[in-house]
């Protein structure tokens, strides 16, 4: 598995969506290796691409209420396991359970298995509430695919706290899973 510094050289063969986050992050002076690889479809997937970025991928799910009225985009460790009581507890809603693909491509422009915090950039009304498991800062660098699940990117947790999430403007509530 090969680990390039910044974007990819070619644009072609890439989607819009993706080459708007490495965008971003050269916009924001973001410094951060990339893998491509074949589609990381689970977390397990996502072992060898974390040990090779030195970043462990984050896992991102993308949530919603009852209602589907208010979503979140939660992110933790990849290795923990989610229980939705846990979470819908400490955010005070009777019940999460997982958006549909439709909310997905409205609200954050990717499809299942791209799910990313980099494609909040794309929530331009602010629909979508970050949700964020503190075990996650404590890592020194963390990585996400950049809304699409052939390549994954690999930045500081600093630089994701104080680069990144202010640029996009969705203030995180923070939990502990």
């Amino acid at each position: 598995m090969e680990v390039v510094t910044g974007r990819p050289l070619e644009d072609a063969g890439r989607a819009a969506v993706e080459l708007r986050a490495y965008d971003l992050l050269d916009r924001l002076g973001i410094s951060y290796q990339r893998v491509d690889h074949p589609p990381a479809l689970t977390m397990e997937d996502c072992v060898s691409i974390g040990q090779a970025l030195a970043a462990p991928v984050c896992k991102n799910l993308f949530l919603c209420n009852r209602q589907k009225t208010a979503f979140y985009l939660l992110l933790m460790e990849g290795e923990k396991p989610f229980k939705t009581k846990e979470l819908s507890a400490q955010l005070g809603i009777a019940r999460l359970s997982f958006a549909g693909e439709e909310a997905m491509v409205q609200l954050l422009g990717v499809h299942p298995g791209s799910v990313s915090p980099l494609g909040l950039e794309n929530d331009r009304e602010k629909k979508v509430q970050l949700v964020i498991d503190r075990a996650l800062l404590q890592r020194d660098r963390i990585g996400c695919h950049p809304c699409r699940n052939t390549s994954t990117v690999g930045f500081s947790t600093d630089d994701f706290l104080h680069k990144l999430l202010p640029a996009l403007g969705h203030p995180p509530v923070f939990v502990r899973l």
